[in-house]
């Protein structure tokens, strides 16, 4: 269903074309002169406007002007009498859609009605196609994951893993997708929150529909609600031209909103609302947009606890939270990091090592024993790094840059650091402790290398031996 505005200062003819209108199934908005008519166009924002041509005040060019130069794209047809398709034609130089001449019957009116609404929802598709593309190109995020190698799990297109952590995970998306409900993915920054999103979109009924991300975080509070909802001409300083929300880019697939704890409370209700209602209003418009979208959300916070602290609304923690899904962390997916970061290998190593074909024992010991707070995206960064340092055919834990501060008091377990207070073990056992970090250490820094490894403990082979069966160091 379309709404048209008719002007015409003409009754009888301006019911005429409401009838005809309203028999199609659209709704009609009628006003009686140009001046009356422009203030219905702000108020209404129609999908088509048949204007007379000849009125007292405001005529139709006058009508037409304001609105083109409001609406570049709407659909506006003249309606003039016998005498005036001259200046009709003149009309359609400037913009208007066509034009028809008075009287006309109604089986002329309903196929000029129904090809200019066939022309503003294709207008309407082009508009979402461009500003889609700039959302996409701003928001541009990395992907991996185009193709599985030998003895890799990967159930869900752009996610790598085979550990227990992500095998539920991926039940998860394949449940999810299958409805149309609400999803709600938790899990620290770098989880691949993202990833999981575009997954439960791609298997998913919507998936010949746009995917639509924002992060929330990132914009300021006072630009949200014009990112998620748009804006009309002139509704703020800067605001040019009509700009479509996410919301509407969206329409018929997935809105993704990342980082939803740090929407603020205030536009957190006009969030509320549009979810209950499925309609958002631009801001500066005064007519409600019908919208179709899935909703997916994330955050990295505990909501349930902001909830509890007042800074997120518990009724729209209940419309987002219908779904949970639970993103492990990195240091909980042992088996996916050997996995990832040969991934990472791959892909990086073409523009920053092409040498470089794979890592020793002792570098994955170290990825392996890191704790990861950065999760995958960090795996990522340090990859990079030490490909970018790296002088042989395999990376080794020296080549970890991370190892220099991060990453070498979680593999080696400093002895500068006493153990806690409350630490229940007795001093043999963190002396054991201390020793066995100490020796995986140097065994990493010597590569493997059992005499070196020795050498660099200041004791004989024999006892590195027998200290490395004790420890179970492979």
């Amino acid at each position: 269903m379309a709404t048209l505005l008719i002007i015409d200062d003409n009754e009888t003819l301006r019911e005429g074309a409401a009838s005809v209108v309203r028999k199609m199934g659209h709704t009609a908005v009628l006003a009686a002169s140009g001046a009356e008519g422009l203030g219905a166009f702000k108020a209404q924002v129609p999908d088509m406007i048949l204007t007379d041509l000849k009125m007292e005040g405001a005529d139709g060019i006058e009508v037409l002007d304001k609105i083109r130069a409001d609406d570049p794209d709407a659909v506006v047809m003249i309606m003039t009498g016998f005498g005036s398709v001259k200046t009709a034609v003149e009309a359609m130089k400037k913009g208007a859609y066509d034009f028809i001449e008075k009287p006309f019957s109604p089986d002329v009116l309903r196929a000029k009605v129904t090809a200019g609404l066939a022309l503003r929802e294709e207008r309407k598709k082009m508009e979402r196609v461009s500003q889609l593309a700039d959302v996409r190109e701003a928001d541009a995020s990395a992907r991996f994951a185009e193709a599985p190698r030998q003895g890799e799990r990967r159930k869900v297109k752009g996610i790598l893993g085979k550990s227990a952590a992500m095998e539920a995970v991926f039940k998860s998306i394949e449940k999810v997708a299958a409805t149309d409900a609400t999803v709600y993915i938790h899990g620290e920054s770098g989880t691949g929150k993202e990833l999981v999103a575009r997954a439960i979109h791609d298997l998913s009924a919507r998936r010949d529909q746009p995917f639509v991300g924002v992060n929330c975080a990132a914009i300021p509070p006072t630009l949200l609600e014009s990112e998620l909802f748009g804006h009309e001409r002139g509704a703020f300083t800067g605001a040019v031209k009509r700009k479509l929300g996410r919301f509407e880019l969206a329409q018929g697939g997935t809105l993704f909103l990342d980082e939803i704890g740090d929407v603020p409370l205030e536009m957190q209700a006009k969030l509320l609302r549009a979810l209950q209602e499925k309609q958002i209003e631009r801001v500066g418009g005064e007519a409600p947009v019908n919208v179709d979208v899935r909703v997916v959300s994330a955050t990295h916070r505990d909501i349930t606890q902001m909830v509890t602290a007042g800074t997120f609304r518990e009724d729209l923690l209940y419309r987002l939270h219908i779904i949970p899904v639970e993103l492990p962390p990195l240091r909980e997916r042992g088996d996916d990091i050997a996995v990832l970061a040969q991934h990472f290998l791959e892909k990086l190593a073409p523009r920053t090592n092409v040498k470089v074909r794979g890592f020793d024992e002792g570098c994955l010991a170290a990825l392996r024993a890191y704790r990861w707070p950065g999760n995958v995206r960090e795996l990522e960064n340090v990859i990079e790094q030490a490909l970018v340092f790296a002088e042989g055919e395999r990376l080794s834990a020296d080549d970890l840059p991370a190892l220099l501060g991060t990453l070498k008091p979680s593999v080696a377990a400093p002895a500068e650091q006493l153990p806690p207070e409350d630490d229940a073990r007795t001093l043999d056992e963190i002396l054991e402790g201390l020793e066995k970090a100490l020796i995986l250490r140097a065994y990493q820094k010597a590569q493997g290398t059992k005499t070196e490894t020795a050498r660099r403990l200041g004791i004989k082979t024999s006892a590195l031996y027998y200290k490395l069966a004790k420890y179970k160091i492979e």
